[in-house]
């Protein structure tokens, strides 16, 4: 990605809950402009993510974007502008290391393309999966992890593997340029500071939900 295809906006300014809130805007925007909804306003968007229309209008003013009132935003524009915001406007590759259970539902999961995200290869050590496609990705060998991200050149990593593999597997794509890791192992992962980080541990966010009803 050059620079000339970066979006300018304000993102390094937004929070990170408020980011989290754009991409469930983005979300549902695309499902709307699937639907072909025109155009919606902060009440509809804001019942479709469970948050104010308060929230909404003012995430959106943080992002420069207004709607018009007794209109309220246009759908497609709404969706190309967080698209920009979100680092979606771009084509972003990634590679999935770790074809398990989970791994294989990432790989059938549909809506990585329409959010701007190419998954150029997956990787195992089962040598069962080595040469299938899931999803429309092929498995490689974990031993051709190097030769792909250098050809490829992928900017983010996906890793679905088991905790005590996870920071091997980390130490290795960051040393190859990857940017960003989704880690979807239940450890936390030490890299580099210039590497972006999200954890998905599954069970600790079941734990908190529990916690939640409980105490709710």
């Amino acid at each position: 990605m050059n620079d000339e295809q970066k979006p300018h906006t304000t993102r390094g300014e937004l929070s990170t809950p408020a980011v989290g809130r754009l991409s469930l805007y983005y979300r549902e925007l695309h499902r709307l402009l699937d639907s072909g909804t025109t155009s919606t306003n902060s009440r509809d968007l804001a019942a479709l993510v469970n948050v104010s229309a308060a929230v909404v209008r003012r995430d959106l003013s943080s992002i420069q974007s207004s709607g018009r009132r007794g209109v309220g935003y246009d759908v497609a524009m709404l969706v190309e502008h967080i698209g920009r915001v979100l680092g979606s406007g771009v084509q972003w590759k990634a590679v999935l290391i770790g074809v398990g259970s989970l791994g294989n539902a990432l790989l059938r999961y549909k809506g990585f393309e329409q959010l701007g995200f190419s998954l150029v290869a997956a990787f195992d050590t089962d040598s069962t999966k080595v040469g299938r496609s899931v999803g429309g990705t092929a498995i490689r060998a974990f031993d051709d992890l190097e030769l792909v991200l250098r050809e490829s050149k992928p900017e983010l990593a996906i890793i679905a593997v088991p905790s005590e593999q996870a920071m091997d597997v980390a130490a290795r794509v960051v040393a190859h340029g990857i940017q960003g890791i989704l880690n979807f192992a239940p450890t936390t992962l030490r890299v580099s500071s210039a590497v972006a980080v999200i954890n998905v541990d599954l069970a600790s966010e079941l734990q908190q939900l529990a916690f939640r009803i409980q105490n709710g």
